[in-house]
């Protein structure tokens, strides 16, 4: 992994679109995704410019001469095979997960299927479409119990509920971002996220990072904008531990058809030290708090290098596998 990012024709890749901003709840912090990466590909060389899709129509990639773009959008309109699809449309190759597993992997419920189908380990749950479901499904589930939209990203409209005077205003919060809302059982212990690069056989994990929020509420504040949560890389998990995650990780990738990069959550049980997969992020943050760039570091791969590796494998859907 640590020639990641290098031995690539920095010329050959053309003029790039960095895409950032768009229109979702989290345009903050895609702006400063897009602004690093912006800033790393432009060091190695790399004709980049900056593309916000919320201020110019994504048909002036093709008018402005773009030959690819990196895609450093998050959430909805960036995330969810939306953007994916222009860009199949325009012919222009792109990095991360093609329009399928983007969408699947942006809609947490439909991701929890395939893997569950696929015997892989994930919360159980419950799809609720009212205060009353909710209350249900805590009966269900069990407290503490997650609430949270289907699909969207950073924590957003995230409740921990313990009791069912709860439920009703974690329900009206998550259904705020999106008519689908999801419970899911709450799993006790270490909290885990782990990167994957490449695609198809050639996806491998990066190491491990062990996160420790305060209070344990890794939440959008605490992920972006505060320094107190502690991410130990290496994550100080026995060797057995890492690997399964890492083995785990990489068949939630492949089995959802996700290529280029990506980044699984991961809680371990604490009674029985069982992974638990909740989602994967297939446009994950590159922001100074961010951390794929952390567990790239710890594999020997700098921040530019990791930004160039993933922008050399952006293709389109049904190419070849970049060699």
């Amino acid at each position: 992994m640590s020639m990641f990012g290098t031995n690539i024709d920095v010329k050959a890749l053309g003029k790039v679109a960095v895409l950032m901003g768009g229109r979702s709840s989290e345009r903050e912090v895609s702006l400063m995704s897009g602004t690093g990466v912006l800033a790393a590909l432009q060091s190695k060389g790399v004709d980049a410019h900056k593309f916000d899709p919320a201020e110019q129509g994504l048909d002036q990639l093709k008018v402005q001469g773009f030959d690819r773009c990196f895609i450093a959008l998050h959430g909805r309109y960036g995330e969810d095979g939306t953007v994916q699809g222009a860009l199949e449309l325009l012919d222009i190759p792109y990095t991360g997960s093609g329009v399928m597993a983007s969408s699947i992997a942006m809609d947490k419920i439909m991701t929890k299927r395939i893997w569950r189908f696929e015997g892989l380990p994930t919360p159980d749950w419950r799809m609720v479409d009212s205060a009353e479901a909710t209350r249900a499904a805590l009966q269900d589930l069990g407290a503490p119990m997650i609430v949270k939209p289907a699909r969207d990203g950073s924590s957003i409209g995230l409740t921990k509920v313990t009791n069912a005077d709860e439920c009703a205003r974690a329900y009206e919060l998550a259904a705020q971002y999106d008519a689908e809302v999801l419970c899911e059982q709450f799993i006790a212990g270490d909290e885990t996220t782990c990167p994957v690069l490449g695609t198809g056989a050639k996806a491998a994990a990066l190491p491990v990072i062990r996160i420790v929020a305060p209070e344990g509420n890794y939440d959008y504040q605490n992920k972006y904008f505060t320094d107190t949560t502690q991410y130990h890389c290496p994550s100080g998990l026995p060797a057995a531990e890492e690997a399964e995650i890492q083995r785990i990780v990489e068949k939630a990738f492949r089995t959802l058809g996700c290529r280029g990069w990506a980044r699984a959550d991961i809680m371990i049980r604490a009674s029985d030290r069982k992974p638990f997969l909740l989602e994967i992020n297939t446009s994950p943050g590159m922001t100074g708090h961010s951390l794929v760039p952390m567990a790239a570091r710890a594999s020997g791969v700098s921040y530019e290098n990791l930004c160039l590796g993933i922008l050399a494998m952006s293709t389109l859907d049904g190419e070849a596998e970049q060699p």
